[in-house]
């Protein structure tokens, strides 16, 4: 499955002007956050991180 640069790992920042909605998704023993703009966080084992990932993704500085 080809990863386009939207869906890497990392922590690219929300433009502002654009809507972003975060949500997490389970994925076996993993939890990943996910943004409606295509980017995804790390998966994580703890879901208050996969939050806090989305929540750090949301944040402008």
């Amino acid at each position: 499955m080809a990863v386009t640069a939207a869906q890497q790992d990392g922590q690219e920042r929300a433009r502002p002007g654009q809507e972003h909605l975060t949500t997490t998704a389970e994925q076996g023993r993993f939890c990943v956050a996910r943004c409606s703009c295509g980017w995804r966080g790390p998966a994580r084992r703890a879901r208050s991180q996969a939050r806090t990932d989305a929540e750090g993704h949301t944040t402008v500085q």
